[in-house]
Formats: C-alpha cells, structure tokens, sequence
C-alpha cells in the first residue's frame, strides 16, 4: 500500500540493474503496482564482476550517507552484508587518511562506511530489489529508445532481446533511464523532438590500475588506507578491505604518470606516493591474480534541471544523470540520495511534472559532490576549466583544513562529515571549525596560503 492507502498502480520501467537503476526500482515500486528493471548485460551471481560495470573491478565503498539510506531503503541490508563479509569501519577512527601527505588524526565518530565490492553489493541489491512484490528484473535485454504518444508524453520503450531479430515494444506509464555512463539519453531526447541539456565536462586524465590481495589479520592497523594525490605529487592510491578476505588496491595516476599494469612497476608506483604506507602494505600481501587498467572517463553533469522542456513519463537517474571523477567515491551515495528525493517528488507531487520537480532536487544533492570533485581536479595544471577565484579561495583553505586535521580531530570530523554528504560544506565555514583552521600551529608548522594550486579534497573514498 502507499503513504495514501490506495494500492500501487501503473507500470514503471528501469533501464538499466546497476547500483542507481536497483535503488530508483526499489523507490518506485511503493507507488506503481508493476516495475520491470532492464539491463543488457546477463546479470551474474552475486559478486562477479559484468561487462557493463567494467569499474566493477576496482576499489569501491560506500559513504557514511549511503550507508543510512540503504538501511532506510532495505531494513538491515548493512547488518546482512556485514554478516556475508563486507566490512564496516568508523570512517575517521578505522581508516588511515592521508590528504596532501598528511596524516588525518584519528579519532571516534558517527560516521559509519561499509567496504566490500561492487560487484558484491549490486548483486545483494538485485536479490532484494527481485523478491519486492511487483518487481521484475531482465538481463540480456537491450533499450533500443523510449517511444512517446502524439503529445510527446513517453508511453512506453522500444526493446530488444539477445537472440531475437525484432525489437518489441513495452507500454509504461513511467520509463527511467538509468542506463549509466554510456547512455544515450543526448540522442533519445532528440528523437522526442527534444533538445539535449547542457553539459558541464571535467576531463582529469586519470588512470586507474586496481589489484586484488588476500587479507589476514595483522596485516595493518587500519581496515583501510586511502592516500590522496595532490598538485605536488599527482599519484594517489587506497587499499580497502572486503569480503572474501580480500584487499583491494587502487593505484591511480595522471598523464604520463600512470600505474604500470606489471606486478613490479605496479609495487614500483606505489613506492612513489607521497608517503610509504600503502606501498609497505602491498610488500606485505600475497596478491590474487595480475592489475587490471581502467582509464578514467570525463566526468560530465548534464543540465537536466534547466531545460525548457522535457517529456512527461520519462526520468534520467544516477550516472546518467551525472557521472563523477570516481577517485572521489561519490557516485553510489548520490545515487542513493537521488533514490531519497524520486521519493519524496512522488510522495509530495504525484506522477505529473515528476521529472522537472525531481531534476531540481537533483541538481541540489549533486551540486555539493561535483564542486568537490570538479573543484578539485582543477588543482592540476593539465586539467581545463575556469578557477574562478571561489575555486581558488575554498581549494587554499581546505588546504589548510587538512594542514588542521593532522593534529585537531575536531577538524577532522568536520572534513569527513562534509566528504561523506552527511553535512553541507557550509559546516566547514562555521566559526569553530574556522577558529580551529587557521589558529597558530606550534611547532614550526607551516601555514598554506589561502590562494593556492595546492590545495587537497577527499581523494581515493
């Protein structure tokens, strides 16, 4: 039943069963009576990395904010997938941090991540999202294009299936495109006679070459290492634990700089970030299988929230949305908080004018992470894009956050509470937190001038 007693009506289809299309299934299925969730790939046990998630293979965990909406989402998820073997931390006390080659101070705190694999918990959300009541989901099965009515009003997609010559249409009274970093939606808006949205473009250069390791007890004094990169020195790298007994590593670089894909010159690489840490782990380990590559692609937010005009029946959701610089670990949560607003749009406002009410609250949970994210990939000369003079004042004092955050916990919490969407940033710009930024450091400590290139966000996370 929803919230207004009636049963749920109508039929919702989901292109695409990777993280942000489960959790916009799982929300949908409380006000539409059927939801069919489509994806291309043959969609493998749980735990086994598919052909359309190829970031499937790399370092991945979910934010403390994430981590609160999969609970709300799914009673207990995070209990069920701790007892399977993901592994929980304090994200402040349990995980080792270096951001511009200093140590963030540990400490106790609220804040709660989840590490464990990609391919691990999107296989635990397809499970949970199958057995709702309503919920269908297909693998091999490919969107060729929403088809709309004479008024433009999308009423259904285009299908089709591996191993049948001719599409097939399925009728929908709601179609969502959650298809991911490849979509299409640029050229499926004009086909509905629709201009495509704007587009603000992010080209880092980063390169990511990942590798998995057996874990044993001892093996460090943190569940995770996580060591950012910085103008200075342009390599960054995280070790996190996950289930399996496994770590696994994430070396990345930009440019010509880039990790090897050879076991030596991968462990030579490591030895080359600003601190030893995670390179003395990686001699330690007994590794799993060889690196695999990933290159990183452009990290692009598409301006849905102002077009003029878009179809009614029709919703862009998750990646498709807004694809991150992933160093940055951001795109599972603000998939989960865009599952929160598809929500609370329906709850509030009904099926009429959904997508222009749900892009506005999108564009709002979006703006905090691609400011991170965007402003802090224009650290680096290599990178194009407008340093404004905003950009350039908030990267100088969170250089200075971090410079803090090596010996003042406080200010430590505060940082990794605005890094995990728990807090907006206007919490690091408080007058307690800013008194215990800029205050004198003992010790011959060297300030970091306010206007700055070397300036640090949360990397590798």
């Amino acid at each position: 039943m929803t919230d207004t007693g009636r049963p749920p009506t109508g039929h919702a289809v989901v292109l695409g069963a990777g993280v942000g299309g489960l959790l916009a299934a799982r929300v949908l299925s409380e006000t539409f009576g059927r939801v069919t969730v489509i994806d291309r790939d043959a969609l493998p046990e749980q735990g086994v990395p598919r052909r359309g998630v190829p970031q499937g293979h790399h370092a991945h965990g979910m934010l403390s904010r994430g981590c609160e909406i999969l609970d709300d989402l799914f009673p207990r998820l995070t209990d069920d997938l701790i007892a399977t073997g993901a592994v929980p931390c304090d994200v402040q006390n349990d995980v080792r941090w270096y951001n511009d080659g200093r140590r963030l101070r540990s400490a106790p705190s609220p804040l709660r991540g989840l590490m464990m694999s990609r391919p691990y918990l999107e296989g635990t959300l397809r499970a949970r999202v199958a057995a709702l009541p309503g919920v269908v989901i297909h693998g091999r099965c490919e969107a060729v294009e929403p088809i709309a009515g004479v008024d433009g009003t999308v009423t259904g997609v285009r299908l089709l299936r591996q191993g049948h010559e001719n599409p097939e249409d399925m009728a929908a009274d709601l179609v969502v495109n959650a298809t991911g970093r490849g979509n299409r939606g640029a050229e499926w808006l004009r086909r509905l006679g629709c201009e495509p949205p704007a587009e603000d473009r992010v080209d880092s250069g980063l390169v990511y070459v990942s590798r998995e390791y057996r874990r044993r007890p001892g093996d460090a004094d943190a569940v995770a290492l996580i060591v950012g990169h910085s103008a200075s020195v342009p390599r960054g790298g995280v070790a996190l634990s996950a289930e399996g007994d496994r770590w696994l590593v994430t070396l990345y670089g930009m440019g010509d700089d880039v990790p090897p894909v050879d076991p030596d010159g991968y462990h030579r690489f490591a030895a080359r970030l600003p601190v030893p840490d995670l390179h003395d782990l990686l001699l330690r380990l007994e590794p799993l299988g060889a690196p695999r590559l990933m290159r990183i692609p452009v990290a692009v937010r598409r301006r849905y929230e102002r077009l003029g005009r878009f179809p009614e029946g029709y919703l862009v959701f998750g990646d498709a949305l807004c694809q991150f610089n992933p160093t940055y670990g951001q795109g599972m949560t603000v998939a989960a908080c865009e599952a929160v607003a598809l929500r609370d749009c329906l709850t509030d406002g009904g099926r009429h004018g959904l997508a222009r009410r749900f892009f506005e609250r999108a564009a709002r949970i979006i703006d905090v992470p691609w400011d991170m994210s965007a402003g802090g990939d224009l650290r680096f000369p290599s990178v194009e894009g407008p340093r404004t003079l905003r950009v350039k004042l908030l990267n100088g004092y969170i250089s200075r956050v971090h410079l803090a955050a090596e010996k003042d916990p406080v200010v430590g919490r505060a940082f990794l509470s605005v890094a995990n969407l728990q807090t907006p940033p206007q919490h690091l710009f408080s007058p307690g937190v800013i008194a215990r930024v800029l205050r004198p450091r003992a010790g011959g400590a060297q300030d970091t001038p306010l206007l700055t290139a070397r300036e640090e966000i949360p990397a590798g996370h």
